[in-house]
């Protein structure tokens, strides 16, 4: 129960996502697809499920394939609950999902040590969270320590990176997601 792996894949918004960020009408979509414009809005508003052949003509028209529109498909469901006991024991450092499925939001927890050389730069905002433990992050030329119950913020765009300072640390990272177009470039 709650659980999304139950639930079928709504893939219309993960073709609507693909079609925006290449900036097509539907239209467009239709002429490429050979696919007609009230079909693939209902496609889109998940008001009719494509057949796998339509759903690879409307891939081939977005440049992708069903596979991948499928992967970014939502889940129907609305709730979703990750049970901590779906974890493995922790032996060595991990990273647990902690939100499934292609949405606007990703969440991760990182248990154990991480590698402190790893530079990170994500293109929207993100959110550390020390549930446990301690970290220290380096942002912007500066190091950070962060002990149980610290946050920081990181816009989109810094480079960081960061360690455990401690055995057994749990850093929680919520981010909105890399499809969002949450920021401007900051770059121009």
């Amino acid at each position: 129960m709650g659980d999304h792996k139950e639930q079928p894949l709504r893939v219309g918004a993960a073709v609507r996502r693909r079609r925006r960020a290449l900036e097509l009408t539907l239209a467009v979509v239709a002429e490429r697809s050979g696919l007609s414009v009230p079909f693939l809005s209902q496609v889109e508003n998940d008001r009719a499920r494509p057949s796998r052949s339509s759903l690879e003509k409307v891939a081939d028209a977005l440049r992708t394939t069903a596979v991948e529109l499928l992967a970014a498909a939502d889940p129907a469901c609305s709730v979703d609950v990750v049970r901590a006991e779906e974890a493995e024991p922790v032996l060595q450092p991990q990273v647990r999902s902690l939100v499934r499925g292609h949405h606007q939001m990703h969440a991760s927890e990182f248990t154990g040590d991480h590698d402190a050389g790893r530079e990170f730069q994500h293109r929207n905002d993100q959110l550390m969270y020390v549930a446990d433990g301690a970290v220290e992050i380096e942002a912007e030329g500066r190091a950070y320590r962060l002990g149980r119950g610290d946050t920081l913020y990181l816009t989109g765009g810094v480079r960081h990176r960061w360690r455990a300072t401690v055995p057994e640390t749990r850093v929680l990272v919520v981010a909105v997601a890399e499809h969002i177009e949450a920021v401007q470039d900051r770059h121009r």
